[in-house]
């Protein structure tokens, strides 16, 4: 029997260009967690399944329990080159970032750099329009953990300064925030936080790092859902969480003592989509801000809550530090009923009606704000009471025309209800 293969051992730098020539995101994306060593003469890294990992001799095992770090064996639930490469491409995504840990779901990911920065006596402060399982997670299991959540209005800087104690250990921000779409000001939130010894986490899942480099906008870790746009596809749950030197390591050490891991089949199908995921990006934009203009036109619609869209909550700070979008966004219909508004989605054909988002495929659904809030208002300020029914739309890669369509049918059908 001949001599089993040997694989590069060992931590590294990515290294995409063989030149000093800096390179656009696009090419980034296609070029990322491609080394020779792992694809060989193909271009994706191969499928590596396996719980166990081989030594060649007792001595290489003893010397491998010395490290602990991607790009050397140990046993399965430390990954192999499918999962490194993956985590590897991410980490080029992340402008700042030293490296990446992988999660079974991006509620994971949010769990999971949550818990590697709190201690429990730790005061957590939590943007108030955050998705609603990071609210779960920090009003619930963080509590049973001795953490104390406390909700903050985003757009209240004084409020947000004076909320800090000795005790607050972290801030969780998400930009823009879920369903209602607000942008903060996420260089002013950090910078506070960080004047006050407090790590900041940001949900960077809206436009990832390739729209908003978080880490360099003074965020300590930024967490993506990569069910969304980078599996782009509706058929794989994954999260991910990105961060600096001295971040990475608590988030390291954090997901192996709770044995989080991704299986190698499920980071080939994120890696295959992270390829196009800059192009998918740019085209849901596009429609998504063609379609957020025609409804602003509505007379059906109050408000349209698109972060692209001049007018709509935070554009100014989208536009000052965003450089790109995606195609999730809101509108409130004016005055109308639940009962209109579950006939409305009812009668939609191009939009499914699901969770998620991301995908290929558009989808709508319904939202009231106000049971997920507990320090901002909804209604907003200045807002009549009867427009509160939201809808949140997930723009795919229909052809922005069609989806218009199928959206006035849907206005045309609740007219008189």
């Amino acid at each position: 029997m001949g001599r089993r293969p040997r694989y590069t051992q060992g931590n590294w730098r990515p290294t995409l260009s063989k030149t000093d020539k800096p390179i656009g995101t696009r090419t980034r994306a296609v070029l990322a967690g491609r080394r020779e060593e792992w694809t060989g003469r193909v271009v994706n890294p191969p499928i590596w399944r396996g719980s166990t990992h081989l030594y060649e001799s007792e001595a290489e095992r003893v010397e491998c329990l010395k490290y602990n770090e991607d790009g050397r064996f140990h046993y399965g639930r430390r990954g192999s080159p499918t999962q490194w490469a993956l985590a590897e491409a991410l980490t080029e995504l992340e402008p700042g970032a030293d490296g990446t840990m992988l999660y079974p779901s991006g509620t994971a990911a949010l769990a999971g750099a949550m818990m590697s920065v709190l201690e429990p006596g730790d005061v957590l402060l939590v943007q108030d329009n955050v998705y609603e399982p990071t609210r779960s997670i920090a009003s619930g299991l963080l509590k049973r953990w001795g953490v104390e959540a406390r909700f903050f209005d985003p757009s209240d800087h004084d409020a947000y300064a004076a909320a800090f104690d000795d005790r607050t250990a972290a801030v969780m921000l998400e930009t823009p925030g879920s369903l209602t779409m607000e942008v903060p000001d996420i260089p002013r939130l950090a910078a506070i936080a960080q004047d006050k010894g407090a790590s900041v986490l940001v949900d960077n899942t809206w436009a990832t790092g390739v729209g908003f480099p978080a880490l360099e906008h003074g965020c300590d870790i930024t967490i993506t859902a990569l069910t969304k746009h980078a599996g782009g596809h509706s058929d794989v749950m994954m999260g991910a969480a990105s961060a600096g030197r001295k971040y990475y390591a608590r988030l390291r050490h954090t997901a192996q003592s709770l044995g989080q891991c991704v299986s190698p089949d499920d980071a080939a199908l994120v890696s295959r989509g992270l390829r196009t995921m800059p192009l998918r990006l740019g085209q849901t934009t596009a429609s998504a801000l063609t379609i957020a203009t025609w409804l602003q036109s509505r007379p059906e619609v109050a408000h349209v809550l698109c972060p692209m869209l001049e007018g709509s909550p935070g554009h100014e700070y989208w536009a000052r530090d965003f450089t790109g979008g995606c195609g999730l966004f809101s509108f409130v219909l004016a005055g109308h009923t639940d009962t209109q508004r579950s006939a409305f989605v009812d009668t939609l054909e191009l939009f499914g009606i699901g969770y998620s988002w991301g995908g290929f495929e558009s989808l709508a659904l319904p939202f009231d704000a106000a049971r997920i809030r507990s320090a901002s208002a909804w209604p907003k300020a200045g807002w009549r009471e009867e427009d509160r029914l939201g809808i949140r739309l997930a723009i795919g890669l229909e052809n922005a025309e069609d989806l218009i369509a199928d959206l006035d049918r849907a206005f045309s059908a609740i007219k008189h209800r």
